[in-house]
């Protein structure tokens, strides 16, 4: 069935419960979700808990409201299945302002969805969310004087420049992994972090979800850093931290369809950074704050720092083709992406032994080069940099190639061919020293940032 047979067949769908168990090791959180006539699915977490962590959710009503927000974000990949046109919350109240608050995070964060998918719908009949839950009972058990930083590791370049930002603060900092993989255990290794400064939670997807979409059901991209933002600050106040530390840029705002607000990165962007700690501040008030350290910076200042982190260079890995297998594939949007914007920084030598191949010189990805310097209006579904910070880098490559006399890989030499190198060389002083002001920065971790990345 299509969009629309399936929203006619499928009128709602219920985020009916969760259910919290507790034990001495780890508070599990299970979710029921239900699509009347199709399908009930029950999802669940797991966090673990420290040794003097006491009992954290008996008549705990902020506990709750965390647990529930957690939820609210999680629905949004089952409700997609069939895209229901009414949304019944079951499991808590909600305010008018926080309707309208996730139904804006559940559209904009599902933008790359109906664009894949060929769906246009627009933002006030997409959805109507109904509130039929109630106010969890018990005390409002807020924390005072929380210390110390949570870094989000995803295993690439970003979250291990944050590591090495944060050197200095180590001794009072932790890593918090989503389910842990070669890549993230290895970034925090080389770290210098213990597992015992590691939060390590487990999610998972329901196996019927999985089986629906196997059977053509709606399926594609949630906002996933949402879902981060959500755990992250449960998992900070169960460890009593008060900074959830991000690595997003400032690139991440650039929409992946130019002139339209379609963003693989929506989640990442600085609009769902300032709108969730306006959210979280009015409505969960867990006394965590919410910000990302990279959030100045662009892309190409990323790959130029990441650059000078040497343990990391072998053990990076943001390859989505390959992530089960913990390899870069060598062959996807998101591995050309990275090879180009360190490509400046580092030889191409040493990036071939990185990635397993030379990708500059693969003529087979030469359409997606265009892609990701502009050439086509779509960059890649990934989470990759801005058009301009990419031609940025191919030609400071291009150049330094040519000083060292070296003969131009294929993709390189397509570019000066073409007039693409006269067109975009010249830009690279606007991104040595580029700052974006619109950040959540707190003033001590500003201050670092400019310290070790700009030249004052």
């Amino acid at each position: 069935m299509n969009y629309e047979e399936l929203r006619t067949t499928y009128r709602e769908f219920i985020y009916k419960s969760y259910y919290i168990e507790e034990t001495p090791e780890k508070v599990r959180i299970t979710y029921e979700f239900e699509i009347p006539g199709l399908s009930q699915f029950t999802p669940y977490w797991e966090f673990p808990k420290h040794s003097r962590m006491g009992e954290l959710s008996k008549d705990n009503a902020l506990f709750e409201t965390m647990v529930f927000s957690l939820g609210m974000v999680e629905l949004v990949s089952y409700w997609k299945i069939t895209c229901a046109p009414k949304v019944r919350v079951q499991a808590g109240a909600l305010k008018e302002t926080q309707i309208a608050w996730w139904k804006e995070l559940y559209y904009y964060g599902l933008g790359e969805f109906y664009y894949t998918n060929h769906i246009t719908e627009e933002q006030d009949s997409f959805m109507e969310l109904v509130s039929e839950g109630t106010v969890p009972k018990g005390n409002y058990i807020t924390k005072e004087g929380l210390k110390g930083c949570m870094v989000p590791i995803g295993g690439g370049k970003d979250s291990a420049v944050t590591l090495s930002l944060l050197e200095e603060q180590k001794d009072s900092n932790y890593c918090y992994i989503i389910n842990p993989r070669g890549a993230t255990l290895n970034t925090v290794k080389a770290g210098g972090y213990s597992m015992e400064k590691v939060i390590a939670v487990k999610r998972t997807l329901d196996r019927r979800m999985i089986e629906l979409n196997q059977q053509g059901f709606l399926n594609g991209h949630t906002p996933f850093s949402a879902i981060v933002a959500f755990s992250a600050t449960i998992a900070a106040y169960m460890n009593d931290l008060r900074y959830i530390v991000l690595s997003n840029e400032s690139s991440a705002n650039e929409s992946t369809v130019a002139g339209s607000t379609v963003n693989h990165q929506y989640s990442k962007s600085f609009k769902f950074e300032r709108d969730f700690h306006s959210y979280e501040e009015e409505y969960i008030k867990s006394g965590t704050y919410y910000f990302s350290m990279l959030r100045p910076l662009s892309e190409f200042q990323i790959a130029r720092e990441f650059s000078k982190v040497k343990e990391y260079h072998d053990i990076f890995r943001s390859c989505n083709v390959g992530s089960k297998q913990d390899i870069w594939c060598g062959h996807c949007p998101k591995c050309l992406f990275v090879f180009l914007i360190l490509s400046p920084f580092l030889s191409q030598q040493r990036l071939t032994e990185i990635f397993g191949a030379d990708m500059m010189n693969d003529s087979t990805m030469l359409d997606t080069m265009k892609q990701l310097i502009g050439l086509s209006p779509e960059k890649p579904f990934e989470c990759v940099g801005s058009r301009d910070e990419i031609n940025t880098a191919i030609c400071l490559t291009i150049e330094n190639l040519e000083k060292e006399g070296k003969t131009l890989p294929k993709l390189l030499s397509y570019y000066k061919t073409e007039g693409l190198y006269e067109q975009n060389k010249g830009k690279e002083d606007e991104y040595y020293n580029f700052y974006d002001k619109e950040h959540l920065l707190p003033k001590e971790f500003d201050e670092i940032l400019k310290e070790k990345c700009y030249e004052l």
